[in-house]
């Protein structure tokens, strides 16, 4: 099925997001019928839009949200199970930017399960002639050039996708989403402070892995060497949904242990 695209007004060249890529995006997830951690997603998005100094309209409400996702994508198109990418750019019609309006874009991805391992692993390669910063901005899913420059180096070298690291050299994502290393009963994922995404969807799943005591989640500093030791390695996209790594380079890796944890985090849902 074809992803299903809605708009808060008609959409024309003359926007800042089209021009100048002043927007942000924040991903909401459909399982079975109805949303999931809206919350947690809601409030990321009021703090993007805050760290962008947009204008935030006093509409804009958990309720809100969760009423036209309910009318226009399960009600209004039956789709059961996705990811709602929401986009909300600033408008020109104000005395300052800070003061303009806002207006806003959304995709829906329909999948199966918004929970579900990916079939096929990833092949990922680390890029070093460009890296992403580790600023206030690195953290939300702003217009970022890094990825898709990486995105196309990707495509070109036959890979799935690639390692940003960040200035000091150290693994900061992919272009996709964050990466999380298992060794042995420890998870390590990169800090935000090395340029790491804020996830909602990841936050949920290490959240759910501590409380019932599944593994040791550890913020970490990470050398891109450290890729190669890991046991096992997850993709975790808002965007995109969960992916595991298979191969970096010449090291291989299995997935057993990430896919029994998702399923594990899945089941929690029902």
């Amino acid at each position: 099925m074809e992803n299903q695209y809605f708009t808060s007004d008609t959409l024309n060249v003359k926007n800042r997001a089209f021009l100048w890529g002043d927007t942000v995006k924040v991903s909401f997830f459909v399982k079975n019928g109805g949303l999931i951690m809206d919350e947690e997603c809601y409030f990321f998005l009021m703090a993007s839009m805050r760290k962008m100094r947009m204008n935030i309209p006093l509409t804009y409400t958990l309720e809100f949200f969760q009423n036209i996702f309910q009318q226009d994508i399960i009600d209004g198109k039956g789709i059961q199970n996705g990811i709602i990418n929401f986009q909300v750019f600033r408008n020109t019609d104000g005395v300052t930017l800070a003061k303009s309006s806002v207006s806003y874009f959304y995709e829906v991805v329909e999948m199966d399960d918004v929970f579900a391992v990916h079939g096929r692993p990833l092949e990922m390669d680390l890029i070093k002639e460009i890296n992403v910063n580790n600023n206030l901005l690195s953290n939300i899913r702003v217009h970022c050039p890094e990825n898709i420059y990486g995105g196309i180096y990707a495509q070109e070298n036959d890979l799935d996708d690639v390692i940003l690291l960040n200035p000091n050299k150290r693994i900061a994502r992919a272009t996709s989403g964050n990466l999380l290393f298992l060794e042995g009963n420890v998870i390590k994922v990169p800090k935000q402070s090395e340029g790491a995404y804020i996830s909602p969807l990841m936050e949920n799943f290490v959240t759910h892995l501590h409380k019932n005591n599944l593994a040791d989640i550890q913020e970490h500093e990470i050398i891109a060497f450290e890729s190669q030791k890991a046991e096992e390695i997850l993709m975790i996209s808002d965007e995109k949904g969960i992916f595991s790594v298979g191969k970096i380079r010449n090291k291989t890796f299995e997935n057993t242990r990430f896919t029994e944890l998702v399923e594990s985090w899945r089941n929690s849902f029902q």
